[in-house]
């Protein structure tokens, strides 16, 4: 197989075989490929993006932060185009928590259009976990402040695409 089909396949067993041993925080410690499966899954048939390149980087979007896939497993397997989305959304593990989190703000606008997409749907999907299944130990309080702080982000990235917004809105309306 080739063309698009062929690679968003190639991403996905790329993906599934980078976190095969990573479970979500839930109680029922769901398959962590579920989360970037639903990126995708949002943007194609909630919001109706059929960029293959973003669908292949909302798959991916984890798998440098997470996996020890580097840059150049990314570039070589998919390409330029992919692995710069893919490194726009990606957080500097070696920095705190708290750093980190103000970076996804302070750089929320400079993104390109593709990875604002990747990073509004990856809010839409944790919100939308948080609220039905979330991690084991987060105390209420601790849930509300991660919607507001999704919220900080989502809002330096307005007027990117109408539906996610929408969609990030819905979901931050039903809040816990």
């Amino acid at each position: 197989m080739s063309g698009e089909a062929g690679l968003l396949l190639g991403v996905l067993a790329f993906a599934a075989e980078r976190h095969s041993r990573q479970r979500r925080k839930d109680v029922d410690a769901s398959p962590y490929i579920n989360h970037p499966i639903a990126l995708a899954n949002v943007l194609a048939n909630e919001a109706g993006i059929d960029s293959i390149d973003v669908l292949a980087a909302a798959v991916l979007h984890d798998t440098l932060e997470d996996t020890e896939t580097t840059v150049a497993d990314l570039d070589a397997a998919f390409g330029p185009r992919i692995t710069r989305i893919v490194l726009e959304v990606t957080d500097d593990k070696t920095l705190p928590k708290a750093v980190r989190k103000q970076l996804q703000i302070d750089l929320a606008p400079q993104l390109s259009y593709e990875a604002k997409l990747v990073k509004l749907a990856d809010k839409i999907c944790n919100l939308r976990d948080v609220a039905t299944a979330p991690p084991v130990g987060w105390s209420l309080q601790r849930r509300q402040e991660y919607f507001d702080w999704a919220r900080q982000v989502v809002e330096r990235m307005r007027g990117t695409h109408a539906r996610l917004e929408a969609l990030f809105d819905a979901t931050y309306a039903g809040r816990p």
